[in-house]
């Protein structure tokens, strides 16, 4: 309607008013990302990147929410990163030495123990399921094939013992980047075109008043009047016109 045409598939994803958004908080209406703890890890991760969305979105997860406090620590530089054996560095370094992902897990497996990838993904299927046979079968394979490469065994115990741990709640970031993704272009609306977003949640949620109420308080809170319903301005669902969003 102003004549700004947009492809979702070609913002920039360094965009810094969107990236300052995340660091903020300001999560209403963001995908995956509503909510006050997930806002609060937002404001102390300070996001700068879309693998740093990627990765909360699969931290936030139970079991591996644990270690989030200890990524965003890392992550800025108040704690230092450290590996249970320096094999573990290449896989695990893009996230500061935590294991995120399932597909880390699996690269482990395959890296340490001389699984093959079709191996490593039946471990991680195990691990999911906890069918202790197959847990007890799998420890045995896992230390053999790590204590073969050069790992003591007291090593290999302790980095099986926490990959079967996170995978228990893990997510893979095949599944990860991609709401990443959306989450990053619904934040991009939001940063640089509030109105019409505002207007757009509020219409897909217009059945739903206490939605409509988280939206129009933070709507306020940036500074966007709402137009209460009028029977000669208003029409069949939000809309946002001259510099404000009409009931």
């Amino acid at each position: 309607e102003r004549g700004v045409k947009l492809d979702l598939l070609n913002i920039p994803f360094d965009d810094r008013k969107t990236f300052e958004l995340f660091g903020k908080g300001e999560t209403v209406g963001l995908f995956q990302l509503e909510g006050r703890g997930m806002t609060a890890y937002l404001r102390e991760l300070k996001p700068e990147t879309l693998g740093d969305i990627t990765a909360m979105i699969a931290l936030y997860r139970p079991g591996p929410m644990a270690n989030i406090p200890t990524y965003c620590s890392r992550k800025l530089g108040r704690e230092k990163v450290e590996y249970i054996h320096p094999a573990l560095k290449p896989i695990l370094e893009p996230t500061y030495g935590i294991i995120t992902y399932q597909e880390q897990v699996q690269q482990i497996a395959r890296d340490m123990a001389g699984y093959t990838l079709a191996e490593a993904d039946l471990l991680r299927r195990a691990m999911g399921k906890k069918i202790k046979a197959e847990m007890d079968a799998q420890r045995g394979r896992f230390l053999k094939g790590a204590t073969e490469r050069g790992v003591d065994e007291d090593t290999a115990v302790t980095i099986f013992d926490a990959c079967a741990k996170f995978a228990e709640y893990g997510f893979n970031k095949s599944h990860s980047a991609p709401y990443a993704f959306i989450t990053y272009q619904t934040a991009y609306l939001k940063a640089h075109f509030p109105r019409e977003f505002f207007a757009a949640s509020m219409t897909l949620d217009m059945g739903n008043t206490d939605k409509l109420d988280e939206f129009r308080r933070d709507a306020n809170k940036h500074g966007i009047e709402i137009v209460p319903p009028c029977v000669n301005r208003s029409e069949g669902m939000f809309t946002a016109r001259a510099g404000k969003i009409f009931y």
